[in-house]
């Protein structure tokens, strides 16, 4: 089986965490909300993957964010045959909601925890969402 390491952030601001809506232009999972998200390439630091993620897809530099907890990685099966996603679980705090989207995502919401389920989202991220609660 293929395993894709990958890092799932989740901002929090006061009492809300920030989903995004995967664009059209993305490989996988169009259209469906999720975290920030990105592949960890090589022997990658997770939480160095994370940051930049946050930068890349949200436009919030590393100064305006404080890690709070990176939960254990966690097996997702894909939608693909003979493949799953590793998960690394990150949550951040944020000085400021100010979010900058790139070409990654198309929108964006700050919900509370029991919001999650009115969302189509990619797999199992209500279980990564709870793991760093």
């Amino acid at each position: 089986m293929k395993t894709t390491k990958i890092v799932t952030v989740f901002l929090r601001y006061k009492d809300k965490y920030l989903i995004l809506k995967r664009s059209q232009s993305v490989k996988s999972m169009k259209n469906l909300w999720a975290g920030i998200s990105g592949i960890i390439e090589g022997n990658e630091d997770p939480l160095y993957r994370a940051k930049r993620e946050v930068w890349e897809e949200a436009g919030i530099p590393e100064d305006k964010i404080t890690l709070l907890k990176a939960a254990p990685q966690m097996r997702v099966d894909s939608q693909y045959y003979d493949h799953e996603w590793m998960i690394y679980p990150f949550l951040f705090s944020l000085i400021e909601p100010k979010i900058i989207l790139n070409w990654e995502n198309k929108e964006y919401a700050w919900i509370s925890p029991s919001d999650l389920s009115r969302y189509q989202t990619v797999p199992s991220l209500d279980k990564v969402l709870s793991s760093l609660l």
